[in-house]
């Protein structure tokens, strides 16, 4: 007999890819049905409507995210390379994981609530990595900073800022890594001559 959970997963992964490809509005039920080789009526006897297939396909894509980033700081060294492979991590993520980041970048209506919780969330996550990533960099000698918590606001809004020409715009070889590190070359760094 086959567990409920590996078809849920199952249909979530067909439907990722159908929802990547097709985007939210122009999927339909039938189109995740044919893509499992079943019946409409069968998918929704583990989904209520596509909202709550598309809803479950985003949260396993930020908890994907969320498990990347996680693992690649605490792989990371010292706080600079931890904050490097941060942002590399975020900014790849994003690329690979579509419906989230249409989810963070574009409105919509039909899951308004969904859609502001889930960008509530990723904001209060980034935030708290980012700081605790600064309060390290400041206790090591690393970093020279007054406030860690505005700080890290003001490095997550400029990483949104970034996400359509970093993920979006790509032109010529590993574009995004290199445009990434002279990101972080500018952090690092300033750009005033000392």
């Amino acid at each position: 007999m086959v567990n409920k959970d590996e078809i849920r997963g199952s249909v979530l992964k067909v439907a990722q890819e159908i929802f990547s490809r097709y985007g939210f509005h122009k999927t339909t039920m039938d189109d995740i049905a044919k893509g499992m080789g079943k019946g409409k009526s069968s998918i929704y006897y583990y989904f209520s409507s596509k909202e709550d297939i598309f809803s479950a396909v985003v949260e396993k894509e930020l908890s994907e995210l969320r498990s990347k980033i996680i693992t690649s700081v605490a792989l990371a060294m010292d706080p600079k390379e931890k904050l490097k492979a941060y942002v590399n991590e975020r900014m790849q993520g994003l690329r690979n994981l579509v419906n989230l980041y249409n989810v963070l970048r574009t409105e919509f209506i039909s899951q308004r609530d969904f859609t502001d919780n889930i960008r509530l969330k990723t904001d209060e996550e980034e935030i708290r990595i980012i700081k605790n990533i600064l309060d390290e960099g400041v206790s090591d000698g690393i970093f020279h900073l007054d406030d860690t918590y505005l700080t890290a606001i003001a490095l997550v809004t400029a990483l949104k800022g970034m996400e359509v020409p970093l993920v979006v715009t790509q032109t010529g070889e590993n574009p995004l890594e290199m445009r990434l590190d002279r990101l972080l070359d500018v952090l690092f760094y300033g750009m005033l001559k000392r």
